[in-house]
């Protein structure tokens, strides 16, 4: 984590766990409305909600520990967000199976239909709000590089873009649920989010394994010079 002045890393920290904060009512609220409609896409956002409140604990946890122990090696801190990196990638890869195998399951026995007007404002709400804090980490990112604050911006920048996903699926149940497409539309929709998750998953190990590998070379060129 690069070195921030205490004001930084205060103002980090507490972006950080506001969005863990604001994050908590997803699940719980998208569960609820699960409960009152029968689409796959909103059974597929609550799992990816959930799965995502994970990965923001994580995130806060990491960065609060190192801020709060500057005294660890560059070698110690690359490993914790390795680690970070690498149990973030697994809950989103196994999420992804889920989300696929049950999709897969219910082609043919699944008609579109309930009540999705409590999940089609949830996923407006949170397009809105996703935006916002991807706004927010890149402008902090702009001020000083941190890996975890860029992979915050990255997961927030994606979880805008699925929230529109969410957002046509629900509207077209919403709209004419007997349609022909809307079945279609729906299920595409779960296959969406399960595509978005495998894709966060590759792509954050491989982020954890590049800035494992940049900062042991850094260490080993600190040692060289010394």
């Amino acid at each position: 984590m690069s070195a921030f002045t205490k004001e930084q890393s205060a103002s980090r920290e507490k972006t950080l766990l506001v969005a863990l904060l604001l994050s908590m009512w997803g699940p719980l609220a998208t569960g609820i409305a699960v409960i009152m409609s029968t689409s796959t896409t909103q059974l597929a956002d609550f799992i990816r909600r959930s799965v995502e409140l994970i990965a923001l604990f994580v995130s806060w946890w990491v960065f609060r520990y190192l801020a709060r122990n500057s005294e660890l090696g560059d070698e110690q801190k690359a490993k914790m967000e390795k680690t970070a990196y690498l149990c973030v990638s697994a809950a989103l890869g196994v999420s992804a199976v889920v989300m696929l195998g049950l999709t897969f399951s219910r082609i043919g026995s699944y008609e579109p239909g309930g009540n999705v007007y409590p999940g089609l404002v949830i996923a407006g709400l949170g397009f809105f709000t996703n935006s916002w804090f991807w706004r927010r980490y890149a402008r902090l990112n702009s001020e000083q590089y941190s890996s975890i604050i860029d992979a915050s911006r990255q997961l927030y920048r994606a979880k805008a873009f699925v929230d529109l996903c969410v957002i046509a699926a629900l509207a077209s149940v919403a709209i004419n649920p007997t349609h022909p497409a809307t079945l279609y539309i729906d299920l595409l929709g779960s296959i969406a989010l399960a595509g978005y998750l495998l894709w966060s998953s590759a792509k954050t190990a491989r982020q954890g394994f590049q800035h494992t590998t940049v900062q042991r070379h850094t260490v080993i060129q600190k040692n060289s010079v010394g």
